[in-house]
């Protein structure tokens, strides 16, 4: 059973969280104000600087692509076009970057289940910000894992790496085998 899986099962039937947070927890909003970056806001939402990030990763993998060229002017994070979704091979790209592996069909179709997703099936950007919702408030660590994966510290700025040089400039991506 997928992590992801385990999460959606969970939000079924949990109970509400209790608002007092526990001392020097690490979990979503209950960080401490020192601790820098919050990825939940006070009120539980996903953060601003959260929301422009995930806004980032959804457009790498969206339908309709995202403009490359407005990313220029946003301090080079891609914003997805109106009405963008994830394709089931855009989910399985997006999943393949941040875990390493496609997801399996059971976690597909809990997600097309219990997100926002289109009449066709594909995952929203609504949706796709309740699924790291859902994830940074049961398994925070697992939302910064996956913010690294995507270029991005824990200033929540995007940090070029090697590989996105790469991708920029076709001149130095590796040759097709086709």
């Amino acid at each position: 059973m997928s992590k992801l899986h385990r999460d959606i099962e969970e939000l079924r039937t949990q109970s509400p969280r209790p608002e007092t947070p526990e001392p020097d927890s690490r979990q979503g909003r209950r960080n401490p104000p020192e601790a820098g970056v919050q990825l939940l806001d006070d009120d539980g939402a996903i953060s601003i600087p959260l929301e422009q990030c995930l806004k980032h990763i959804f457009a790498k993998y969206c339908t309709p692509k995202a403009p490359a060229a407005a990313a220029a002017g946003q301090g080079g994070l891609l914003e997805p076009p109106e009405g963008a979704y994830l394709t089931s091979e855009g989910l399985d790209a997006w999943a393949r970057d941040t875990n390493g592996a496609p997801f399996d069909e059971a976690t597909k179709e809990e997600i097309l289940e219990f997100m926002d997703v289109t009449e066709d099936g594909g995952l929203t950007f609504k949706g796709f910000m309740q699924v790291y919702q859902l994830q940074t408030e049961n398994d925070e660590e697992e939302t910064w894992r996956d913010l690294s994966a995507h270029g991005f510290d824990r200033s929540l700025r995007l940090v070029t790496s090697r590989r996105e040089d790469a991708e920029a400039d076709p001149r130095s991506a590796p040759a097709s085998s086709s």
